[in-house]
């Protein structure tokens, strides 16, 4: 997806996986910083970790209490910090520093908005999960006006912490934790890591609210397109939607982010799709969409 976009902007960059250990994570933000990376991604469990980590942070980092997105930026000026990727040259004495962003809060919604039509304001919404993911779909649920908002995890304490927050920051929010005694429900989202396995247990007790009460549900995984849980929403008439647009909008905002140019978002969609579910029949035949050649 990321190598689709920038070559899609014509931009001498390539994007590349690295294994780095939690403990490990400070030095390896070093050493990026150090060979003057563009930027960086992260992912679990390094979001939380890097929000200490980082010598500044975007209020979108800070709201949300994570960052999984950095930009590396060098100083031009007294207080003046400029994204690398903007500057034709670093000068060598140059102070270079990391700046964290949190793009996944703002893809959550949109992609709500894009593939359910669902609006967070106004709405009855269930939240299945209480980790970093769970945290911050919470949070930013809440931050948007949604009428009522019900938790639950496994362990209710979890739940109970990330209740809490939501009363202090955003105290007109009705929140509790455990399911709603009785009646329909907007929007049900799974952010457990329930279904990622072949046997894995439905993140949902049906007893606790059948499906038949609830309008759309959307499960953060994407990988396999269909969770037995969507699967089961389907078959029950709800509206369903999978991860896969919430991880192609934050990384579009990370891209926006590095570059300071509008994300090819069509070219990084198709790109994504391809590689995780299997070129579609239309660019079967030709080649990746992320080919550079």
């Amino acid at each position: 997806m990321q190598n689709a976009g920038i070559a899609a902007l014509g931009l001498d960059w390539r994007y590349v996986a690295f294994d780095v250990r939690p403990e490990e994570l400070a030095a390896a933000l070093a050493g990026a910083r150090a060979m003057r990376f563009v930027g960086l991604n992260l992912t679990v469990p390094h979001k939380l970790l890097a929000h200490n980590l980082v010598d500044a942070l975007d209020p979108s980092g800070r709201d949300w209490g994570a960052v999984n997105t950095i930009r590396f930026e060098a100083q031009v000026g007294p207080g003046h910090w400029q994204p690398l990727a903007r500057l034709d040259e670093i000068p060598d004495d140059a102070p270079v520093r990391s700046h964290g962003f949190n793009t996944d809060a703002d893809a959550i919604t949109r992609s709500l908005a894009e593939d359910l039509g669902i609006v967070a304001r106004g709405a009855r919404v269930v939240l299945l999960g209480a980790g970093g993911a769970g945290r911050t779909a919470a949070l930013k649920i809440a931050s948007e006006g949604v009428a009522e908002l019900y938790l639950v995890n496994r362990t209710a304490a979890k739940a109970e912490v990330v209740r809490r927050e939501i009363n202090e920051r955003y105290p007109g929010v009705r929140v509790a934790v455990g399911h709603p005694a009785s009646g329909g429900v907007d929007l049900l989202l799974n952010a457990t890591s329930l279904g990622l396995r072949p046997g894995d247990a439905l993140p949902l007790d049906e007893t606790e609210l059948p499906l038949s009460r609830v309008a759309a549900v959307y499960d953060m995984i994407y990988r396999p397109a269909e969770t037995p849980l969507l699967a089961k929403a389907r078959a029950a008439g709800c509206r369903t939607a999978n991860g896969l647009g919430m991880l192609l909008h934050q990384g579009a905002r990370a891209l926006e982010l590095w570059s300071g140019r509008p994300a090819p978002l069509e070219t990084m969609r198709r790109a994504l799709r391809d590689h995780v579910y299997g070129p579609s029949p239309r660019t079967a035949s030709g080649p990746a969409s992320g080919d550079t050649r």
